[in-house]
């Protein structure tokens, strides 16, 4: 899944602009999924959604034509790992460091301020002033060419494992940053281009482990298996842990 944020301050411009190019996305045939960071809680204290949650991991609302499935992710990984689409549109996000972004600004001060070196264009209200580039960043008004905004977005956008396992020799953020560049692409990434021979995942995030640890968890896992009926060498080997 590859994903871009939209950043900006109130009424930049943020949901007028992911609605355009979702449409156009949504149009070429690629599935969409959309974020949104909101500063309200609507889930407000003592009421029934409330209560519920006090007691259950997740409660499933069903209003008229509307349903949704709340729940408590324990980190931003958890969070989009319950999403399952080609394009993920992420609408504020602003801590966001492993992903692409389009701010959507006012003005270019606001550009200026928001650019934490992941932008890749600016959109929003100040795209409508004629103005075509700031901060050596393309504008683009997403509501006269919503068509370029979205080429870009296919051409750029990506999603780094947000794990920092350094395995790279980099943070997630510092990949990013050199990737936006073109310095670097998501290949250089070792764990979204390598295949492990082992892998390990801790509550269904995975648990990047350099060669010399898979190849000891390896040996370790075989040697004790090897002289018990029913193993067979080559044979792909599964083993769950479950700590309860």
């Amino acid at each position: 899944m590859k994903a871009v944020a939209f950043v900006g301050y109130k009424k930049s411009g943020k949901t007028t602009t992911i609605e355009a190019v979702a449409r156009v996305l949504r149009e070429r045939g690629h599935r969409i999924a959309i974020a949104k960071s909101m500063h309200v809680d609507f889930d407000r204290e003592n009421s029934d959604t409330w209560r519920f949650s006090q007691i259950a991991e997740a409660v499933i609302v069903h209003a008229h034509d509307t349903d949704a499935l709340l729940f408590k992710a324990k980190d931003m990984n958890a969070l989009f790992s319950m999403v399952s689409a080609d394009f993920l549109l992420l609408e504020g996000f602003k801590s966001v460091k492993h992903v692409p972004k389009i701010i959507c600004a006012r003005d270019a001060k606001e550009v200026e301020e928001l650019n934490d070196g992941l932008a890749i264009a600016v959109s929003g209200v100040v795209a409508g002033t004629g103005v075509t580039e700031i901060v050596g960043l393309p504008v683009i008004d997403a509501t006269r060419e919503p068509e370029r905004l979205a080429d870009l977005i296919e051409k750029r956008a990506f999603m780094l494992p947000n794990i920092n396992c350094r395995m790279c020799g980099y943070t997630c953020y510092e990949m990013a940053k050199m990737i936006v560049k073109g310095e670097k692409t998501p290949k250089d990434c070792v764990v979204l281009s390598s295949k492990p021979r082992v892998a390990v995942r801790i509550d269904d995030q995975p648990l990047p482990m350099k060669d010399w640890v898979q190849e000891l968890v390896e040996k370790t896992i075989k040697g004790m298996l090897s002289a018990m009926k029913g193993y067979r060498e080559g044979r792909k080997i599964e083993i769950v842990i479950r700590d309860e």
